[in-house]
């Protein structure tokens, strides 16, 4: 794994290019580690997650890994979520997580690999990458929230077609389908992503988290039951010295200073 803070982002790199990135049980600990560390520092406002090399953003379990369990015997039968293995909580099961994450994908998102991008705020693709949840045809289950995450984010036939068959599809495809925000040629690809993320920068770092935590949370409410919870990042956001400021900074016609409190 490579991860790196600077000006207020972290930039999170699954470091395995020699394998396409999949990842093994001890990446999935250095994980935890990390999304643990992201969370926990007011100084990081957004993360931007990517796979190292051009081949691939991530093909998803090691399944040669899991094969030599098999064999061991140390392998156990697995189904939805990373409850007592290795890296729990992973990014798929962090639902509490109110930071913002950026995909940049680039070739292969395949199996855990889409289901990361699944779980990301922004999903930014090169022209080249392929998405693919294929775990029927390798008798598997896309257990880290493929299964439900497809079905809501992209119409249910289209995804049924996709998670029966494995099929995939090509950025372009997956821009129509609402799944990737923007496409570009892989040369603009890291431009591309820093003008996203300056954007976000350029936000008020709780009024971020807020906004993703309310439009989470209230995902599967009515609207008088969304309008009638009440949500932990708002109530920082509402009493914040930031919530003075961007006003203030407005009426002074300046940029405002965000401290994230």
């Amino acid at each position: 794994m490579q991860y790196e803070k600077k000006d207020n982002v972290a930039r999170i790199t699954l470091n395995r290019p020699e394998v396409l990135n999949a990842m093994d049980l001890g990446m999935h600990e250095e994980l935890a580690e990390i999304w643990d560390d992201f969370e926990a520092d007011d100084d990081m406002w957004v993360a931007v997650l990517s796979g190292s090399g051009s081949r691939a953003f991530s093909v998803g379990q090691d399944l040669k890994e899991l094969a030599g369990r098999d064999r061991a015997g140390t392998a156990t039968p697995s189904t939805f979520g990373s409850r007592g293995k290795p890296g729990w909580p992973r990014l798929t099961e962090r639902f509490d997580l109110a930071k913002p994450i950026v995909a940049k994908v680039q070739g292969y998102a395949m199996g855990g690999g889409f289901e990361l991008a699944l779980s990301c705020d922004i999903v930014i693709a090169s022209e080249e990458a392929v998405f693919a949840l294929p775990e029927a045809k390798l008798g598997l289950m896309a257990g880290a929230g493929g299964v439900f995450r497809l079905t809501r984010q992209i119409p249910w036939k289209i995804a049924m077609g996709h998670l029966l068959t494995g099929r995939p599809m090509d950025a372009r495809r997956a821009f129509e389908l609402g799944l990737v925000n923007e496409v570009v040629p892989a040369e603009q690809l890291d431009e591309c992503v820093e003008s996203w993320v300056a954007d976000i920068r350029r936000c008020a770092p709780l009024s971020v988290r807020a906004i993703k935590e309310a439009a989470t949370k209230s995902a599967a409410m009515s609207l008088e039951s969304a309008f009638a919870t009440r949500y932990p990042w708002e109530e920082r956001r509402m009493h914040s010295e930031d919530a003075i400021e961007g006003p203030r900074a407005f009426s002074e016609k300046r940029a405002p200073r965000w401290k994230a409190r």
